[in-house]
């Protein structure tokens, strides 16, 4: 939760909430934008809240396997050189532009400079809106989508542990998140959810980041929606500790496990909050710490595995071992079966979570829920790896994320997973 940067002040949106119902379009416009390569990201860095872009910027996030750079529209001939995407930062994508007749054409010109820039991908509008001005938002995504429906319009929204003010619903914390989720979805009509839950901290781990990641995720399924997670990559303030490598690795595969195709760290580099302990991306003298090469690693291992689900659907995701809250238990019929199983018990929190985490793909097809053909296997203990025996109903192959292949098929197979890292698997295609 990003508490600490302002938010935009939106209640005059609230107030004005009936005329921008009244102005809503009958039908609003299709959006054409696909997500195309799997999203890694960051907040803040280069280009945004730290200082202006440079090509060794760009440079040295393109060979971080980030592909999604947050930039002003002076800095898009840059990104383009390293084909990076750009997620575009002004004041005037914001809903009270739509109200006043200069900033309108302000927005207008400005959307015909960009839209077909060979950098752009998104527009941001704002970070962890309330509820009460999801109606203004929803007016200025169909708007952009009216005028260039190829690029995303990208919110982020609080994670569970935003307080019912905050949210701008009622009830407890799953009631109020998921009244949270369905608005968004049903009023803004959004092409991606993006939430952000930071799960480390100085006294132990949280208690909600598997329930805010399958509560999304069930959101995200059910409206036919990518989302994002973003995690916790540093210490920005002492009671939030600095990941380690085994534990971003543990961040990038249980949102790979429970269907994400985006990823976005918290923080690339921001001068507000470096300290040398903070285990940023680099040092204020821009150069690459252990923690952007234990990213850099990561991030292709993201693309690879996000890219092979992104035509799967998500079936689910299944604890064995540890059920932390939220989660589901590794049911008793699923067709990949682990050996040795994990006995199951209740996690209690600040203590960290062990044991397996199961993410199930299958074909994307209307109708009947369909068999799952992939398995993410992922090793939730982040201080030590750990081996499991798989087996399917058919022989299986292995993914090598290295290359992006398939192994040669076997009836069972013996995993060795990092410490909190996982295996991608699947039954045998058929030629």
């Amino acid at each position: 939760m990003l508490t600490y940067r302002p938010l935009v002040v939106l209640s005059v949106f609230a107030t004005a909430l009936n005329v921008f119902a009244a102005d809503q379009p009958a039908a609003r416009p299709a959006s054409e934008w696909q997500i195309g390569t799997p999203i890694v990201t960051y907040w803040a860095g280069p280009g945004f809240e730290s200082r202006p872009m440079t090509d060794a910027d760009a440079k040295q996030l393109a060979e971080g396997g980030f592909n999604w750079v947050w930039a002003h529209e002076s800095e898009f001939d840059i990104l383009a050189k390293y084909k990076l995407r750009a997620i575009l930062n002004d004041d005037l994508v914001r809903p009270e532009s739509l109200d006043d007749p200069a900033r309108r054409e302000q927005l207008d010109a400005l959307i015909a400079r960009v839209k077909d820039h060979p950098a752009m991908y998104a527009y941001h509008l704002v970070d962890e809106p309330p509820a009460g001005v999801f109606p203004a938002l929803g007016r200025l995504v169909a708007y952009l989508r009216e005028r260039d429906p190829a690029h995303l319009a990208y919110i982020n929204l609080f994670p569970t542990y935003a307080n019912n003010e905050q949210l701008g619903t009622k009830g407890d914390t799953e009631t109020s998140y998921r009244e949270y989720l369905r608005q968004y979805i049903d009023v803004v009509k959004p092409g991606l959810v993006s939430y952000d839950h930071y799960h480390f901290t100085a006294n132990g781990d949280g208690d909600q980041y598997f329930l805010n990641l399958a509560l999304v995720r069930q959101a995200a399924v059910d409206a036919g929606l990518p989302f994002l997670n973003i995690v916790q990559a540093c210490s920005w303030t002492p009671p939030m500790r600095n990941p380690t490598a085994h534990e971003l690795r543990w961040l990038v595969y249980t949102t790979l496990a429970y269907g994400g195709q985006g990823i976005s760290y918290f923080v690339y580099y921001y001068e507000g909050f470096y300290r040398p302990d903070a285990g940023m991306f680099t040092t204020p003298e821009g150069k690459p710490t252990p923690k952007y090469d234990a990213a850099k690693v990561l991030n292709r291992e993201f693309v690879a595995i996000a890219s092979e689900l992104q035509k799967l659907r998500s079936l689910g995701a299944y604890h064995a071992g540890m059920v932390p809250r939220g989660a589901e238990p590794l049911p008793g019929n699923l067709p990949f079966r682990l050996n040795p199983l994990p006995e199951r018990k209740d996690h209690k929190s600040p203590k960290p979570v062990e044991g397996l985490l199961v993410g199930t793909f299958g074909p994307s097809v209307k109708g009947a829920r369909p068999e799952p053909t992939h398995a993410l296997i992922v090793n939730l203990d982040y201080r030590k790896s750990t081996k499991v025996s798989v087996t399917g109903p058919g022989p299986l192959e292995l993914f090598v994320t290295a290359d992006g292949r398939w192994s040669e098929p076997a009836r069972h197979t013996e995993l060795l997973l990092p410490a909190g890292g996982g295996q991608l698997v699947r039954v045998k295609q058929s030629p």
